[in-house]
């Protein structure tokens, strides 16, 4: 298996962290963070001010990710229409670290480290409860969107959006299900 492959970890029932191996350099990766153009390559665009306090809009539109492919129903107004998520950036350290507002109820954190000519990038989405539902399917998306990120910087053919994210979300779901909690 592909270690860019390997799942996200459940650090107990309220985050998970997924690790990637990216080529570099680091300012490259950094932009795919927060261009707003690059980023709505793999993931979402919007405006991104970043710096503690800015705006980081995320906007949704995966229609543009896989455009020939059907989302599944729960998802097809969003994959259509198109979703915008305000968020807020919380720390800014160019071009190792960002961390963001995500949705009303978590954060997610961006840490880039070189490594030779290479980057690893440690993505840890954190609820700001004890216990959030939600987990299994932020990893399955973390994972869907970082194959696509992987797929644009190394000039591949991306995976389907919907198919891989709907795999990934009930391998996330039943990895979740066995977790302690509390």
């Amino acid at each position: 298996m592909n270690t860019n492959d390997q799942p996200g970890q459940f650090h107990g029932p309220a985050e998970v962290r997924l690790v990637r191996t990216l080529p570099g350099p680091i300012e490259r990766i950094w932009e795919y963070l927060t261009d707003p153009a690059k980023r709505a390559r793999w993931f979402a665009g919007g405006v991104c001010e970043p710096k503690v306090g800015g705006k980081n809009d995320l906007v949704f539109q995966h229609r543009h990710l896989s455009p020939n492919e059907e989302p599944p129903e729960q998802y097809k107004k969003m994959n259509d229409d198109g979703f915008t998520m305000p968020s807020t950036i919380l720390r800014c350290e160019p071009p190792r670290l960002l961390s963001y507002t995500f949705d009303d109820e978590s954060d997610v954190t961006f840490e880039l480290t070189e490594q030779g000519k290479d980057v690893r990038l440690v993505l840890t989405h954190r609820a700001r409860g004890t216990d959030i539902p939600s987990i299994p399917g932020y990893a399955s998306g973390w994972h869907t969107h970082f194959a696509l990120l992987c797929a644009v910087i190394e000039g591949t053919p991306p995976p389907l959006f919907w198919a891989t994210h709907k795999r990934l979300k009930a391998e996330y779901a039943r990895t979740y299900a066995d977790l302690p909690k509390g």
